[in-house]
């Protein structure tokens, strides 16, 4: 009989799991655009293989689904375009810059999440999120170096590509909080993932989309697919079932430091001093904020 505190432990190493898989993944990323191959066409391909394993995760679960519910499908295909543009952007911005920088710039979307709350009245501001979402601004400037474009190694087009992501992803966290009471987890992943595959596909490069099937570099496509959101979300749901919100946020740190990791020893990155305080900053307060508003609020996903 497996008890609680072995269900806590599970549920914690499939969600650190997730973020080490979503770490790598944007190395992978990486890798693949220094080859030459398109941020629309790396995220399609992400995308549509996810797609293949939530399809399955629905067919072997299908009580439940809520696929006749119109409001499942509304809200499902919000969180799809939110998904999309974190896919696109977040590789945009690595291709205009750097991995490390591209996922820190990505985990602000706490930040955005806080900001439209307060913009549709959701959440009370406060002085202390007010400083909070200061400091993590303050973090922003220290990691793009936007005081010294001289020596900054990223692009306008990549801080703003980093940023969106993060707001893409915010705007994900609510079609999905508002799809889950109409309907299963799986069912709201496929709908979400259709919508990627569909967006990507009519955005990216048709020719490199085919091209993919016959060059050496399918493999890590696949890699890709599997890691950065076949096996990824589906872990980190089913880890959220059984983790504290509150754990659930800290761990996910898992996620920038892996790929801020990677970046350094695979892609060969370099980060001066100013980087990695704002790094510190952006996460250290991005994750207090997350656990603040994690321990006021049921979390979201349903099975």
């Amino acid at each position: 009989m497996i008890n609680g505190n072995q269900m806590i432990r599970a549920g914690t190493t499939l969600v650190v799991l997730a973020a080490l898989f979503w770490g790598v993944s944007g190395g992978i990323g990486g890798i693949l655009m220094a080859d030459g191959w398109n941020p629309f066409v790396v995220s399609f391909y992400r995308g549509a293989i996810g797609l293949l394993f939530v399809l399955v995760w629905l067919l072997l679960r299908p009580r439940r689904s809520g696929l006749a519910n119109r409001r499942l499908w509304f809200w499902s295909t919000i969180a799809g375009l939110g998904v999309t543009g974190n896919f696109a952007f977040y590789f945009m911005s690595i291709a205009q810059g750097s991995l490390a920088v591209a996922v820190t710039l990505m985990y602000c979307a706490p930040v955005f999440v806080y900001l439209v709350s307060f913009a549709l009245k959701l959440e009370s501001p406060t002085m202390l999120k007010w400083a909070a979402i200061a400091v993590v601004m303050l973090g922003i400037v220290l990691l793009t170096q936007v005081y010294d474009i001289s020596e900054s190694s990223v692009t306008a087009i990549g801080v703003g590509a980093g940023l969106l992501a993060g707001l893409s992803y915010a705007v994900f966290i609510f079609g999905f909080k508002y799809a889950a009471p109409h309907g299963s987890p799986q069912a709201i992943l496929s709908i979400a993932f259709s919508v990627i595959t569909i967006s990507l596909f009519w955005l990216g490069d048709a020719d490199q989309v085919a091209a993919v099937l016959y060059t050496p570099d399918w493999l890590l496509f696949a890699v890709l697919g599997v890691l950065g959101a076949g096996l990824s979300f589906i872990l980190y749901i089913v880890g959220l079932k059984h983790t504290a919100p509150a754990v659930a946020s800290i761990v996910a740190m898992v996620e920038p430091v892996t790929a801020s990791i990677f970046g350094v020893l695979v892609l060969n990155e370099n980060l001066v001093g100013p980087q990695i305080v704002g790094i510190g900053l952006i996460l250290v307060t991005v994750t207090a904020l997350s656990v603040h508003s994690s321990t006021q609020r049921a979390q979201p996903f349903t099975e």
